[in-house]
């Protein structure tokens, strides 16, 4: 049987990369650096693309894992998980059309999304790897 083990460590270490890269990103825009910026924010997209295929690989192989805190820790846990959830499934869209606006030069409607899809997806990188520390770590 293999081992999937190093998954979830690896799958949190993407999305607090991609955390990284999107603050980064952001700085070197609001600086002016447009260059440095579609550099970072392809990185962002190139890491993030990597982990959602590394997240549903080993998902298909070892399924759901159960959250096993007690007590205040549950509604905690799953009030995180719902809307990291439910904005990783809006998010994805929003970063196509935004990546597909800078990409065709159509920055007016590029800033206009991207003011929605930057902390988005900042919320969606950063609370998987709370997701992460609370199901492998915090509560076991």
């Amino acid at each position: 049987m293999a081992d999937y083990s190093l998954f979830p460590t690896v799958n949190a270490t993407l999305n607090g990369t991609s955390a990284v890269l999107l603050v980064t990103g952001r700085t070197l825009i609001v600086r002016g650096n447009k260059a440095a910026h579609r550099v970072v924010m392809l990185a962002a997209m190139a890491v993030s693309t990597t982990f959602l295929a590394s997240y549903l690989y080993y998902h298909y192989h070892v399924g759901s894992v159960h959250f096993r805190g007690t007590g205040w820790s549950r509604p905690l846990y799953f009030s995180i998980l719902i809307s990291h959830t439910i904005l990783a499934v809006v998010i994805v869209p929003m970063i196509l059309i935004t990546l597909s606006r800078a990409l065709r030069e159509r920055f007016d409607r590029h800033r206009a999304i991207a003011r929605w899809t930057y902390p988005l997806w900042l919320y969606v990188s950063v609370t998987g790897v709370i997701v992460y520390l609370m199901l492998y770590h915090i509560f076991v």
